[in-house]
Order: C-alpha cells, then sequence, then structure tokens
C-alpha cells in the first residue's frame, strides 16, 4: 500500500513538473516569459555538435552508396545488421562480368584470338572484383564504422544530455516566473486598507515568496550542473573530429591502393593483348585486323601496294630499313601514348619521319614530327613508298 501511495505521488509529481514544462514553454513561444539563455560558449558547442551530426551522416550515407550502388544490397544488408548476423556473400559486378567473359572465352575457343582475349580479360576483371572486396571491407571497418559509432552512440549521449538541459532550463524559468508572480502578490497584499486582511496577505504571500526563492535555488542548482555536463560531452567533439580524421586518411589509403590495383591490373592486361600476334586463327580464318603490339618485329605479313601508293612493312622492309641510314616516311595506323619521355605519342593516320638508331630493339624505330623526337613502335607504322 506504502509503495502504491508511492508512485502515485511520484506520477503526480512527474505530471505536475511536465505541465509546468509545457505552460513555461507555450509561453515563451508566445513572448509572454522570459527565457534564460544559453552563454554564448555553450551556445557554439551545441551548434558544432550538430553541424557535426549532421555532416557525419551525409557522408556516412553517400560512402555506402558508392561501396554498394544496390540499393536493394543495402536494405538486405541493413536488415542482417539489425539482426545481428552476417550477410551472406554475393558476387559483385566485376567478378560477374568477369565469369561472363570467361564463359564467352571458352566458348569461342582459347585458341582464337578473341577467346583468348575474354578469358584474359575476364581473369583481370575477377581480380578487380576482389579488389572492389577489399576495398568495402576495408572501408566499412575503417571509415563506417566509427562514424556510425558516433551517429549511434556518442550523440545520442550528447542529444540526451541537451534534452535534459532543456528541461532544466524550463523548470529553471518556471521558478522565476512563479517568484515573480509571488513578489507581484506579495506588493498587492502590502497595499490592502484592512488591516487584519492585510496581515493576513501578507504572511500567506510571504510564505510563497520564500517557498519560489527556495525553488528557484535548486533550480538553478540543477540548471548549472547540468549545463556543466553538457557542456563537458560538447567539448568532446573535437576529439571527434581528430579521430576522423584519422578514419578518413584509413579511407584514402584504402582508397589509393585500391586503384594502384586497379591501374596495374589492367596495364598487364594491356600488355597481355599486345603480345597477340599480328595474324591469329581464329575458327581457320586468318584475321586481316592485327592488335598493335610494341614486342612484334612484322607490321605486315607481306608487302601490300594500294592505288594511293601505301606499302605495309614486310620483315624485309625493316630489315632494309635497320640497316640503312636514311629516313623513310610512315603513316601511323593506331593511336599510342608515350610511356615515358624517350617515346614519342602518336595520332592515327598522321605521316611521320622514321629512322634507326644503332644498337635499338628490333620492335623500335626513332620517330620524328617537327622538332619532336622519340622512340615509336614499329608495329604502329605503315611505310610509304
Amino acid at each position: 500500500m506504502n509503495i502504491m501511495d508511492f508512485n502515485v505521488k511520484k506520477l503526480a509529481a512527474d505530471a505536475g513538473t511536465f505541465l509546468s514544462r509545457a505552460v513555461q514553454f507555450t509561453e515563451e513561444k508566445l513572448g509572454q516569459a522570459e527565457k534564460t539563455e544559453l552563454d554564448a560558449h555553450l551556445e557554439n558547442l551545441l551548434s558544432k555538435a550538430e553541424c557535426t551530426k549532421i555532416w557525419t551522416e551525409k557522408i556516412m550515407k553517400q560512402t555506402e552508396v558508392l561501396l554498394q550502388p544496390n540499393p536493394n544490397a543495402r536494405i538486405e544488408e541493413f536488415v542482417y545488421e539489425k539482426l545481428d548476423r552476417k550477410a551472406p556473400s554475393r558476387i559483385n559486378n566485376p567478378e560477374l562480368l568477369g565469369q561472363y567473359m570467361i564463359d564467352a572465352g571458352t566458348e569461342f575457343g582459347p585458341g582464337t584470338a578473341y577467346g583468348n582475349a575474354l578469358i584474359k580479360c575476364g581473369e583481370t576483371q575477377k581480380r578487380i572484383g576482389t579488389a572492389d572486396r577489399e576495398l568495402i571491407q576495408t572501408s566499412a571497418l575503417n571509415f563506417l564504422t566509427p562514424l556510425r559509432n558516433f551517429i549511434e552512440g556518442d550523440y545520442k549521449t550528447i542529444a540526451k544530455e541537451r534534452k535534459l538541459l532543456q528541461n532544466k532550463r524550463l523548470d529553471l524559468d518556471a521558478a522565476k516566473t512563479r517568484l515573480k508572480k509571488a513578489k507581484a502578490a506579495e506588493t498587492r497584499a502590502s497595499q490592502l486598507n484592512s488591516a487584519r486582511l492585510e496581515g493576513d496577505n501578507n504572511m500567506i504571500w510571504a510564505e510563497e515568496v520564500t517557498k519560489s526563492e527556495q525553488e528557484l535555488r535548486i533550480t538553478q542548482s540543477e540548471f548549472d550542473r547540468q549545463a556543466e555536463i553538457t557542456r563537458l560531452l560538447l567539448e568532446g567533439i573535437s576529439s571527434t573530429h581528430a579521430h576522423h580524421l584519422r578514419c578518413l586518411n584509413d579511407f584514402v589509403e584504402a582508397q589509393m591502393t585500391y586503384y594502384a590495383q586497379c591501374y596495374q591490373y589492367m596495364l598487364d592486361l594491356q600488355k597481355q593483348l599486345g603480345s597477340f600476334p599480328s595474324s591469329y586463327s581464329n575458327n581457320n580464318q586468318t584475321s586481316v585486323a592485327p592488335v598493335p603490339s610494341a614486342s612484334s618485329n612484322v607490321i605486315g605479313s607481306s608487302a601490300l601496294t594500294s592505288t594511293s601508293g601505301l606499302v605495309i612493312a614486310s620483315p624485309t622492309n625493316l630489315i632494309d630499313l635497320k640497316e640503312c641510314s636514311g629516313s623513310r616516311k610512315a603513316r601511323v595506323l593506331y593511336d599510342y601514348d608515350a610511356a615515358n619521355s624517350s617515346e614519342l605519342s602518336l595520332l592515327a593516320d598522321e605521316v611521320i619521319t622514321v629512322f634507326s638508331v644503332v644498337g635499338m630493339d628490333s620492335d623500335w624505330l626513332m620517330g620524328e614530327r617537327g622538332n619532336q623526337k622519340g622512340r615509336v613502335p614499329i608495329t604502329y607504322l605503315e611505310l610509304l613508298n
């Protein structure tokens, strides 16, 4: 029975406090009550925390979109995370593309130019898929998890204490309002003409003023204490920024590793595709469209003369050009990007001057365009008469 009485009294007290806060809040909004303003430093800290929360959420969500563009997959991962279960492993897009390429290349025949190229591309795509998986795992662990921990942990604590500070502030202002009203009533009572009523009213309102002053001291103390707790929590935002900076560096390093791996994989693939011979057996037919290569020592299978006077260099042409000290004109067959400063970049269909240099690799000639000069791969050239 005593416990029930206590619970009823506590419930009534809580209801009274809630009603008092609601009245104070409403009167503030209507401009009928004064509001205690927080000090400038605390206001700045609150603004900084709110700004950190908003931008952290945006960065976190967009990073998730970057790492996993499929919204359905993100929802599935979110559900498994809430259920505290590991999401099933799924093949990613580069791995799926790579598997399709390998299957197609096997179907067309590994002995054909196209089939062999598809298999090599498929293997590279699979390696890129593995690197992509590693990027997602590393980024989730070192970048997304700390951001999510701040939103779901530290900031929730800050928000809770901030709400408590708001309630303490409403209690303080309500106490100030009650004291102000009690003093006003006491002043009016002292002006009454009746001596008996005057004495009774003065005593009543004097007690009310004393009670209101005591309540004000208590609410002021609780407000100051809560303001200090909130301030200490908010000052930790600077440490949060420092921690997120370290996480950002980890994310950048993970991306650097990923893009460096992808670049190296594609570079190796380009070299593999460039190593194909100029004529490649394909379904018992000879391909007439060679894949350009800097490692081949022939440009065409024979010297063919066209009506325009162009000649595709045969092995004899190249040997003669290598052995002679003169120069020849050549048309560029394919675009070529110089790998370093010793090479000359080429544009398809342009005409340049080429000549041999003693000691140069047999797969290269020296090319010259105006005042530009550099090594060029002979498989990208068509000698002119």
